[in-house]
């Protein structure tokens, strides 16, 4: 086994897949080029205040860039927001009330929900705590149950969740249409219903987002899709304006709201971030056309296929054993730049019930824009690839884990 004529043979049989990828990159980045137009984004925007932060004249242009790059009415980008499972808590608290009911369409929601929903954990203030309950639709053969869902809001549905990304689960993620098609599900049985996206790892994947097909209120990460690989930390929520503002409430203070948080002077990262992330989307979808074109040709199962489109920046590959998940997360983090030396091992994660094994080589710590893998230990054993600065440094990663792993059969 040559694994370098491996990562050859795949990189000749893609390349016409990688033109339309980068047709595709054009197409987003005039988007984003026009949103930093419309608001005349100019140098003076690159400056902050300190303190309260109010009247952060980059920060409101930023929230107004953002948001019309997402085809959202309003948004929030804030440097306060710790994580994707941040963002997405502040916008369900803010807009869910005693007595509400939360319902998540597309099977169970990622691992780190599970306690802020209150399905693991007590005494931690979950949503569960606060009388507002939960239930969901699980999966018909790792696809949405429309079936089901064409009668399963109530009128104390106060929200439905969609999760775009597979998450740690063996299905493929949504594309923008399926998340269309629920929105008119939902909506038909009850307008009043907010329609909420974990849009994570999604950004700049398709040619729009959720909120642009009718979705309420979306939410992510910074150091996913949106922050191009160089922003340091934080999140955004974006949607209807009344909806954001209430889960900036939640992220500040009643009263508060979107008006105040100083952004350190990372007001120039993060506007660079959003022009960078469509070019950095492309190279990581790149990345994960190729991990998946040599696994597949190596007898491993992987999700999705090698030619099939994309609706987030993650590739699953399963081993089926934990030995050769530790051994792939290995050989990425070996080809990292940033910690090489360092040797993955299972261990405990804040917010997940299993062990993960996790290969970060990456500048900024947790970023999954930059490329990176990781997976819980438990049957059977997949590795979720993502993020990617150029497809090259996926290729190169990709000859050593050929060599760790060796093919299915072995």
């Amino acid at each position: 086994m040559n694994p370098h004529s491996h990562l050859q043979d795949a990189q000749k049989a893609l390349r016409p897949i990688f033109w339309e990828i980068d047709d595709r990159i054009k197409v987003r980045l005039d988007r984003v080029l026009g949103a930093f137009a419309e608001h005349r984004v100019g140098v003076q925007h690159f400056a902050s205040v300190s303190g309260y932060g109010h009247d952060d004249l980059g920060r409101q242009t930023l929230d107004r860039v953002f948001a019309q790059a997402l085809g959202a009415q309003a948004a929030i980008v804030r440097v306060q927001l710790v994580s994707g499972t941040h963002a997405i808590a502040c916008a369900l608290y803010g807009v869910l009330r005693p007595g509400d009911e939360m319902l998540a369409v597309a099977g169970a929601p990622y691992d780190t929900l599970e306690e802020v929903i209150g399905l693991r954990g007590q005494g931690q203030g979950s949503l569960s705590e606060f009388g507002i309950h939960y239930r969901q639709l699980p999966l018909q053969e790792g696809k949405v149950d429309w079936t089901a869902l064409a009668s399963a809001v109530r009128e104390e549905t106060r929200l439905v969740f969609i999760q775009r990304s597979c998450g740690y689960s063996w299905r493929s993620s949504l594309s923008i249409a399926e998340i269309e098609k629920i929105v008119n599900l939902v909506k038909a049985q009850n307008p009043r219903t907010i329609c909420f996206v974990d849009n994570c790892y999604g950004e700049f994947v398709e040619e729009c987002e959720p909120t642009a097909v009718g979705a309420d209120l979306m939410a992510g990460s910074l150091i996913k899709n949106p922050g191009g690989t160089i922003v340091t930390a934080g999140g955004y929520i974006a949607g209807k304006a009344d909806l954001v503002e209430a889960a900036a409430c939640r992220l500040t203070a009643p009263g508060i709201g979107s008006s105040g948080g100083a952004t350190f002077d990372l007001n120039r990262l993060l506007f660079q971030g959003l022009y960078l992330a469509p070019q950095m989307v492309g190279e990581a979808i790149k990345g994960n056309h190729l991990t998946a074109y040599v696994f597949d040709r190596l007898g491993y199962r992987v999700n999705p296929q090698p030619t099939a489109p994309r609706q987030d920046t993650i590739q699953a590959i399963e081993f089926g054993s934990p030995e050769k998940l530790i051994a792939f997360c290995r050989a990425i983090q070996k080809h990292s730049p940033v910690g090489s030396y360092l040797d993955p091992v299972p261990a405990n994660m804040p917010g997940y019930e299993s062990q993960l094994v996790m290969a970060g080589g990456t500048f900024i710590d947790g970023s999954t824009s930059e490329l990176s893998a990781d997976g819980p230990l438990r049957e059977p054993y997949i590795a979720f690839c993502q993020g990617g600065t150029h497809w090259t440094q996926v290729a190169i990663a990709l000859e050593a884990a050929i060599e760790a792993v060796g093919p299915a059969s072995e």
